[in-house]
This record gives structure tokens, sequence and C-alpha cells, in this order.
């Protein structure tokens, strides 16, 4: 079973890095602004995806300029110069989503990372707004489903949170080598 679940790791690891790659282009410039303007990279991870925020925060290599957005007192407390990372499961998460709108309120740019097209929806009014609309710059995990047919047809392995480290640091390094650039 490891060897399916590598294989198919490796798949979406390929998706993302081949159909993503103008995404992380752009997702990595938007977050430069913050650090050449002397702003922050707010980061908040929903649920499992704590793991980006702890890498993004306290990892081995910390991203430059990232701080938690929970360690705010108040959104009021941002500038037009603080970029936000906003990290869930699926862009439908209803914490994803309310945390962006109240963001984007305060005309902060956002960088979203998800996977988009599940068949959840948000059970609500509004759930045609999704992490994916509200985000001024979108990174798709392309994560649907789990990795693994079970013998009773049921699927197994679901792990988001490796995808989203996997997307997390692909957009640090982009960043990395904006900021080099920049020099």
């Amino acid at each position: 079973m490891l060897k399916i679940f590598t294989t198919q790791l490796q798949g979406v690891f390929n998706r993302v890095g081949s159909s993503e790659e103008f995404a992380f282009e752009d997702a990595a410039r938007l977050l430069a602004q913050a650090v050449v303007g002397d702003g922050r990279i707010y980061v908040h991870g929903v649920k499992e995806m704590k793991a980006v925020e702890a890498e993004a925060t306290t990892g081995a290599e910390p991203l430059v300029g990232a701080t938690l957005l929970s360690d705010l007192d108040s959104y009021h407390d941002l500038t037009d110069t603080d970029r936000a990372l906003i990290v869930s499961r699926f862009s439908t998460d209803e914490e994803a989503i309310n945390t962006a709108k109240a963001l984007k309120e305060l005309g902060i740019e956002i960088v979203g990372i998800s996977t988009v097209g599940e068949a959840e929806q948000v059970d609500s009014a509004e759930a045609a707004e999704t992490l994916e609309s509200l985000a001024d710059v979108h990174i798709d995990m392309k994560l649907k489903k789990p990795l693994i047919p079970g013998d009773d047809g049921e699927r197994f392995g679901f792990p988001s949170s490796m995808v989203a480290l996997y997307v997390y640091h692909g957009l640090a390094f982009t960043l990395k080598e904006i900021l080099e650039e920049q020099e």
C-alpha cells in the first residue's frame, strides 16, 4: 500500500507543479510586496493546515516576514503593506471564507491555498463564495479524494497537509528567488 500511496501522492505533486506554475509565481510576487514594502505576511491555516503555520513561522527555514494571523489583537491592526496567506483543505471551508471576507473588507490582499471543486458545499446562503473566489491569487492543491482504493470500494489516505506543505514550500522557494532578484 505504501507504494500505491507514494505513486498517487507523486501524481498529485506533479499535477500541482505543472498546472499551478503561474499561480506560484503570481502568489510569490504578491507576498514579496509585503516583504519589500515593510509589511508582514500573515499566515492562517484551518484545522490540519496549522502545519503550514508552524512551518512558515517556526520551521527550519521560516518564511521571511511571516507571522500568525491569530497573533493579531484585531484585523484592524493590519496595514495596506501586509498580505495574508490562508490555507484550508477545500475552498469551501467556512472558516477560510469568513477570514478571507473579513480581510478583503479591510483591503488586505490574499493568497489562498486549497482544493477547488470537491463535492461538499458550504451550508449557507453564501455558498457561491469560496476561498478561490475571494483570494487575489489562489493555488489549487488538486486533492479531491483519498488516494488509495480499498478492497470494499471505499478510498482512504487523504494527505491534505502533506500536499499543502508541498505547495507552501514551492511558494516559499519562488518567493526566495524573487527576493534574491530584488537585491
